[in-house]
């Protein structure tokens, strides 16, 4: 599992538009966002672009934090 901290979720919608986001992106799967924890993890079934992820969820209205 990869794991994303995801900045700017505040409630339950949030969450569907950081999971509709990410399940657009080929090669994701297990996607489990929690707002409590501010992370998106999810599984990758072919190498997946981590720029790709960080647009999809900007896109979305949420930002990528990398450590």
């Amino acid at each position: 599992m990869t794991t994303v901290k995801v900045k700017g979720m505040s409630c339950q919608h949030c969450v569907m538009a950081v999971t509709k986001a990410l399940k657009e992106i080929e090669g994701l799967q297990d996607i489990a966002v929690d707002l409590e924890k501010g992370e998106a993890a999810f599984k990758e079934t072919k190498p997946v672009d981590k720029n790709l992820i960080k647009d999809k969820i900007k896109k979305a209205g949420y930002e990528v934090v990398t450590e």
